[in-house]
Formats: C-alpha cells, sequence, structure tokens
C-alpha cells in the first residue's frame, strides 16, 4: 500500500510543477490563436462588437490578391540573405574556435551589431544608401564606391525596385549574423577536444576536421538555424517597415497583414493572413524536420 502511494505521488509531483506553465501556455499562446481562427472566419473590422461570419471568404480573398502574393515572394530575398548569414557564420565561427591572437576581439566584434537597437541598425544604413535626405541618393556606401573608382556601381540602393530588396536583406545579413556566430561557435566548443587531437595525430588537414568532426557535431543547431531562418524570412518585418514603411516594392507579408488590420480596419481578412502565414511556417517547419532528420550523433 504505501508502495502504491510513493508511485502515485511520484507520477502526480511533475505535473504539479508543470500545471502553472502549461496553464499561462494555454491563456497566452494557444487561447489567442484560436481566437485567431475564429478572427479569420469573420468581416470583423476590430470595433464593431457583432462579428459577422463569412466563412472562408478571407481566405478566397487572399489568393486573388496580387499584392500579397508579391509581398510573400519578397521573402525569398530574406532566406537568400539568412542563406548567406548562416554560411558566413559557420566560416567565421570555425576560424575563431581554433584560436589566435585577439580571438576575444573578433568575437565582440562580429556580435556586437546583433546586440544594437533594430532601430538604430536601420538609421545606420539608411545613411549608408541615402543619406541624410529623404530624396538624397548620395550615401556613405555611394560616397566611397565613387573615391575607390567604382562609380559605375552607384546606384540608388533604396529607390529601385530591382534592388531594394537586396539592400535590405544585406541589412538582415550584417544585423543578425553575430546570432548565428555565437550558436555555432558555442556549439563546436562543445565538441570533445581529444577528436581534434586525435584527428591533427592523424595529419588531417582543417577541411577534414571541418567536415568529418565540427559539420556533424554541429547538425542541430544547423538545423535550428535553418529552421530560424525559414520563419524569420516569411515573418520580416524591422527592417524594410522602419526603412521605407514597405513602399518602392519592399512590403513583406507582415507589412501588409498589420496595414490592412490597423490601416483599413479589416481584422478578420488581417487575422487570416495571420493564419496563413502560420499554417506556412508550420509546413516548411515539417518539411525541414523530415528532410533533416534528428539523428543521434554521438562524437565521443
Amino acid at each position: 500500500m504505501f508502495g502504491l502511494k510513493e508511485r502515485h505521488k511520484r507520477q502526480v509531483t511533475p505535473w504539479l510543477y508543470l500545471a502553472l506553465p502549461l496553464g499561462l501556455l494555454g491563456l497566452l499562446t494557444y487561447l489567442p490563436v484560436a481566437n485567431m481562427f475564429w478572427y479569420s472566419t469573420t468581416s470583423w473590422d476590430g470595433l464593431d462588437p457583432h462579428k459577422q461570419s463569412v466563412g472562408f471568404h478571407n481566405y478566397v480573398q487572399i489568393a486573388k490578391n496580387p499584392e500579397i502574393l508579391h509581398s510573400l515572394f519578397n521573402s525569398i530575398y530574406y532566406f537568400g540573405g539568412a542563406v548567406v548569414q548562416i554560411s558566413l557564420a559557420l566560416f567565421l565561427a570555425t576560424v575563431l574556435s581554433y584560436g589566435f591572437k585577439g580571438t576575444n576581439f573578433f568575437k565582440g566584434f562580429l556580435v556586437f551589431p546583433f546586440l544594437l537597437n533594430s532601430v538604430a541598425v536601420v538609421l545606420i544604413f539608411r545613411y549608408l544608401f541615402q543619406g541624410p535626405g529623404i530624396t538624397s541618393h548620395a550615401g556613405g556606401l555611394d560616397f566611397l564606391l565613387q573615391h575607390l573608382g567604382l562609380g559605375r556601381f552607384v546606384t540608388q540602393w533604396l529607390g529601385n525596385p530591382h534592388i531594394v530588396n537586396f539592400s535590405l536583406a544585406g541589412v538582415s545579413v550584417w544585423r543578425y549574423i553575430g546570432f548565428n556566430i555565437v550558436l555555432f561557435l558555442g556549439a563546436i566548443q562543445s565538441i570533445n577536444p581529444e577528436l581534434f587531437e586525435a584527428a591533427q595525430l592523424d595529419r588531417a588537414n582543417r577541411w577534414h576536421q571541418f567536415r568529418y568532426i565540427i559539420l556533424p557535431g554541429i547538425r542541430r543547431i544547423t538545423a535550428l538555424s535553418l529552421i530560424l531562418a525559414i520563419s524569420g524570412s516569411i515573418a520580416v518585418f524591422e527592417v524594410p517597415y522602419i526603412m521605407l514603411t514597405g513602399a518602392n516594392g519592399s512590403s513583406t507579408f507582415v507589412i501588409e497583414t498589420v496595414r490592412i488590420a490597423f490601416a483599413e480596419n479589416r481584422v478578420g481578412y488581417a487575422s487570416a493572413l495571420a493564419v496563413l502565414l502560420l499554417g506556412i511556417v508550420l509546413i516548411v517547419t515539417s518539411i525541414q524536420r523530415t528532410v533533416f532528420k534528428d539523428e543521434q550523433v554521438d562524437l565521443v
């Protein structure tokens, strides 16, 4: 009898500790998501106490809206920038992991952009691309190119619809590369150092160490970075909104959602966009987890 009580106590105790966080998770996450699903089937304007049900009409309208499709297409630029960002971060983290004179300085130097406020970063790059005036195109980048004899590359970095998204994606690369460096560097330093010592005894060069020791050892962190890159590229908001408020072909899916919800007061339609965004992220993440299966890697 005493043994049954102890076993029952051991089974119940973890749930007592989990009750509060699970309750908050349901209250602050799952309940609002369920509410958003309900809003997406209405024509609510955000003010009227009565919400008229319209079924899946909002979703049909999304498929017919070319602006929404174009804003979703703009995510490709940011995803391409995220791939470049991850590649550079992995390369720099690998170099820093080997250690050399001034390693600590370069660690802080490369991670520093991630510590800056997003508004400050956007203002810095706005001066770099465009200069102090709203209609000015003599930014710091153009000034540098002219003095290097590369005046033919001077262009309207924010004024040309064919270039603006490349420019904004470049800002995101500079802004978040430090975050990925921290992730990769921590993962590389957690690998058993005896593996590198054994590889050196076997006369393995740096490339072989990277390919056969580092890459398998950071597989899970690489998968995490890809998930964050995909979801982040679809949900880009800060950089294009603060820089241009989504003008000149730079509008993203989230910017369009915010504009429709608060500028046009079409909360039901905006909720349908949010549901679509959530569905895309879940689908892409599921595909990514299927392709990059979470295998157990034993390098110890």
